[in-house]
């Protein structure tokens, strides 16, 4: 039988006793078996506005430039709002 796993991204603080403390209740109740997955900054990571900068710069998204890339208008669709 295959063992079928379902991912899902929440935040979260480490405190001094190095435990978890989740920002959001979990989706699914316990007690259940799960892999931890932890993701965190390091000393030399780069913030977001300067990945989003050499993003931006980078050669290999200059297709975007070409007409035939630009598709949509501010005409198609929807606006998206925070209300739920």
């Amino acid at each position: 039988m295959e063992n079928v796993m379902t991912a899902i991204e929440m935040t979260g603080t480490v405190d001094e006793q190095r435990h978890i403390q989740l920002d959001e209740a979990l989706p699914f109740s316990g007690p259940r078996k799960v892999r931890v997955i932890i993701l965190y900054p390091t000393a030399d990571d780069i913030d977001e506005a300067e990945w989003l900068y050499a993003a931006a710069r980078n050669p290999a998204f200059s297709f975007l430039h070409d007409p035939e890339e630009d598709i949509y208008t501010l005409a198609d669709g929807k606006p998206l709002t925070d209300e739920v």
